[in-house]
């Protein structure tokens, strides 16, 4: 190990390890019944658990021996009362581990290092590139879509607590870290009650006000100091974007009310956040000619939050125009005296305007066809006929209808709600500003009659083709889907019609691109290859047809669903790849995990920011790949995917994820709003979200959608003597580099003893194995090809936090997949068990801190 790693190593031990031990010695005095004794067991369970495996005992053994060796409990109820006290105690230390690794951001991230903007300055200064980074800012920007993908196990109040927690730890405030432990003791970590649509908005919309307002502000101001001529002020560089209470695809209990309802919390919000920094300016800006400018907005603020009526009496101007005049009497009159101050509130206008973040609306490709068929059988709007009709003349149907269709005439609420989501978005526009909703998401897009359907619901809601002001972004998940984008694409830009409206929305055409369903249908390797290439394709179309593209990436927390270490990923892309803009969702808990601080979010958006524009700026022959290389790529692959589809289709595969994993208790969790599965019915691949399919072997610990079908791909490219070759490309190309990193992340975060009592079972044992082999097989090829001798032995103090936090976390894999074991000696058994419903509560309370403690597990 080098000095430097070394270096981080002891200041990572310093600030989080050492610290994590000092502070959880406190634990012993927090409010739980008979906490001093569950501490002490809790150490001496997990040194137990650790044998155990090693021993290669099952759970349930584990479990048994330790109640008979280490407690005087025998019955029941004594053994199920500590389990709980025990998933309790690991849920608080999980908390005080994330509060601890927040706190001490600074010390274990270097903010000037390395993808930081004051890098990217060195950068600018010493190629003189100033000029292309002035082009470049004139249309970049990152866009980061926060999802209600439900993954985000902490309620509000114990984000609360824990934001309070690392600013006393960034203190060693003892007393207050003292209090505030205390007060996690008290604190519920579950919900007895789904959250609606509109709760998880209210979750998401304090790390709108407390983190991204705060962190996205100073990137702001900290870029137009840096390069004051190239930041301009109509183009806002960071963009957010927010989707639950516009996410339709599969929620059904999101309504057009519920969009308007969160689109009018956004617009509160936002002006909140001015109104409270306008009252922080006037304790400075106490001079002449400036106080009283603050003092009339500061009323207009006020007026607009707290008196009915006032709501639309006020413009994105009317907020920057005193604030400019303000900004211009403090560098004539006084000196630039805390210019600065007002300066950052400019920005901070000039970001988010009256909307805060872009509220997006997504349906499924399936529910527009279906509105479509009722408005042609219940009104007069399209021709009777219209089912019966081929895919060329259902567009022609609906171009020439003109009629605005009524939704109280549909008899379904699905069908009405398309109709009156499409109404909402015009409703928002007028009040919110164009960009607090202005995108349309179709999920499931598989034919250029897709976006035409939607387009002619647009014109059928009551909308004018001349002021369509909405981008109508179609979605391509599966590997067939990504097969056939480029013809869908083609089919929509020889459109006449579509090619005007393309053309009053600035010739930019955005077109999503989901990981997730990816990983789910063609495995780890074929997804984002499959990606990559559908990007390329996609990038030389639109050149073809003089229009700019821009790719908007559905990623999950962890590799198997696009995420890792995602700035890497948009450094990595080649040169042959549009890149006008960065566009990713934020999924689950990785918004507490990569965004939960001011820091950590400066930190990775700046990552993100410097990834984009260094690429525009200083394209190396290392980011795009030769046709050579390409062509060793899709062979990768081609032999990854029959691999994982061989596993995919063997009969029993679901049915062992069901067996062995939580996947049932996603659902019941009351974490999410949204069901597991997108249809009822019998579970089958294709319907499951990958949220829990990724989520559930996760808890497995066998995290399979993170490298299956890799090592496989890799053993035939040596027999077949290529491996020389593949060396090649993973020592040349940053995006190969990138895609080997993230799968040693997820293969890190393994942990096979937990369930090796499954291969002996008569049933899934084989599967079991098949699942092991590959998980070997790809490690020895993946270590082969870094060198290392340890997986992430490059990356030191990320497998210290993750060897750290697998430790916190053991016990609680080991008691629920105890539980689970119980509930399927129960069900074998056939009879009504009184006892099962404690047994399945405490799988789920299990879940809640193996996720947060896994950080991107889903």
């Amino acid at each position: 190990m080098d000095g430097s790693s070394n270096s981080a190593l002891q200041t990572y031990d310093k600030h989080v390890g050492l610290k994590f031990q000092l502070y959880n010695s406190l634990f012993t005095a927090l409010p739980f019944h008979r906490v001093e004794k569950t501490g002490v067991l809790l150490s001496i369970f997990l040194l137990h658990c650790e044998e155990g495996f090693e021993k290669v005992l099952s759970p349930a053994e584990i479990i048994s021996t330790f109640f008979s060796q280490y407690t005087p409990y025998r019955t029941e109820q004594e053994q199920m009362d500590l389990l709980f006290r025990f998933v309790q105690y690991a849920e608080r230390q999980v908390v005080l581990f994330d509060a601890l690794e927040d706190a001490s951001f600074r010390e274990t991230h270097d903010m000037s290092g390395a993808g930081t903007l004051k890098h990217l300055q060195a950068e600018v200064e010493q190629t003189q590139a100033h000029q292309q980074l002035k082009e470049k800012l004139r249309d970049f920007s990152v866009r980061l879509v926060l999802t209600a993908h439900p993954t985000q196990f902490y309620p509000s109040e114990v984000l609360g607590i824990i934001n309070d927690l690392s600013k006393a730890l960034v203190s060693d405030n003892t007393a207050q870290v003292n209090s505030y432990l205390r007060q996690l003791g008290k604190t519920p970590f579950f919900k007895n009650e789904k959250p609606s649509p509109y709760d998880e908005a209210v979750s998401l919309i304090w790390y709108l006000e407390n983190v991204f307002y705060q962190s996205a502000g100073q990137i702001m101001s900290s870029l137009k100091t840096q390069f004051p001529e190239a930041v301009l002020a109509d183009n806002p560089l960071i963009r957010l974007g927010f989707w639950p209470g516009g996410d339709r695809d599969g929620n059904p209990f999101v309504s057009a009310q519920i969009t308007l309802k969160v689109a009018e919390a956004l617009r509160g919000a936002i002006i909140k956040s001015y109104y409270q920094d306008v009252r922080r300016l006037k304790r400075r800006l106490t001079f002449k000619g400036v106080l009283n400018e603050l003092i009339a907005l500061e009323e207009k603020l006020y007026n607009n939050l707290f008196l009915p009526g006032y709501k639309a009496d006020i413009t994105k101007e009317d907020i920057l125009a005193p604030l400019e005049k303000i900004t211009q009497t403090l560098i004539k009159d006084h000196n630039r005296l805390f210019l600065n101050l007002a300066e950052n509130l400019v920005r901070k206008v000039e970001l988010f305007g009256l909307y805060f973040a872009s509220l997006d609306v997504r349906q499924d490709s399936s529910a527009h066809t279906e509105a479509l068929e009722a408005i042609a059988a219940q009104t007069e709007a399209l021709p009777k006929n219209y089912t019966q009709l081929s895919a060329e003349e259902k567009i022609s149907a609906l171009l020439k209808a003109n009629a605005t269709v009524d939704s109280t005439a549909l008899e379904n609420d699905l069908h009405r709600d398309t109709v009156e989501s499409m109404q909402a978005i015009k409703a928002i526009q007028q009040i919110n500003g164009e960009q607090g909703c202005h995108r349309y998401i179709i999920s499931h897009s598989t034919s250029a009659l897709d976006i035409m359907e939607v387009y002619g619901l647009f014109l059928l809601s009551g909308w004018n083709p001349e002021e369509l002001s909405v981008d109508i972004v179609p979605l391509f998940e599966t590997i067939d889907d990504l097969r056939n984008a480029r013809g869908v694409m083609q089919a929509l830009y020889t459109s006449e019609v579509y090619r005007q409206h393309l053309q009053r929305r600035g010739n930019i055409q955005t077109i999503m691109l989901g990981f997730s369903d990816g990983t789910k249908d063609g495995g780890y390797l074929m997804a984002n290859w499959s990606i990559y290439k559908a990007k390329e394709e996609l990038s030389l179309l639109a050149k073809q047809h003089d229009l700019q593209v821009v790719f908007f990436d559905g990623r999950g927390g962890p590799p198997a669903r696009g995420g890792g270490r995602t700035h890497q990923f948009y450094a990595s892309m080649g040169s042959n790849i549009a890149s006008k803009e960065i566009q990713l969702t934020i999924q689950g808990q990785t918004i507490s995990s990569n965004f939960g601080t001011i820091d950590a979010a400066q930190y990775n958006m700046e990552q993100l920011m410097h990834a984009g524009i260094r690429n525009a700026l200083f394209t190396s022959r290392e980011t795009t790949l030769t046709h050579e290389e390409e062509r060793l790529m899709q062979q990768m692959a081609d032999e990854s995917y029959q691999a994982y589809n061989t596993l995919k289709n063997l009969p029993n595969f679901l049915e062992y994820l069901n067996y062995a994993s939580p996947l049932r208790y996603y659902a019941e969790a009351n974490i999410g709003s949204r069901p597991a599965k997108r249809k009822p019915g019998k579970l089958n691949l294709n319907d499951l979200r990958a949220v829990p399919y990724v989520g559930s072997w996760s808890q497995l610990k066998q995290n399979l959608p993170g490298y299956y079908g890799v090592g496989t791909a890799m053993e035939k490219l040596e027999n077949e003597g290529q491996w020389e070759a593949v060396e090649q490309l993973y020592s040349r190309s940053l995006f190969v580099r990138t895609l080997v990193g993230n799968c040693e992340m997820a293969m890190t975060k393994c942990f096979f003893p937990l369930t090796a009592f499954l291969a002996k079972h008569p049933q899934y044992g084989e599967l079991w194995k098949m699942i092991h082999e590959e998980f070997e097989r790809t490690k020895q090829y993946v270590l082969r090809l870094t060198g290392n001798a340890q997986l992430m032995e490059d990356k030191p103090v990320n497998r210290l936090s993750i060897q750290m936090r697998q430790r916190i976390e053991l016990p609680l894999l080991t008691i629920q997949q105890f539980a689970l074991t119980k509930i399927r000696e129960m069900e074998e058994q056939e009879t009504e068990a009184p006892d099962k419903s404690k047994f399945e509560k405490l799988v789920m309370r299990c879940s809640f801190g193996i996720i947060n403690a896994e950080r991107n597990s889903a």
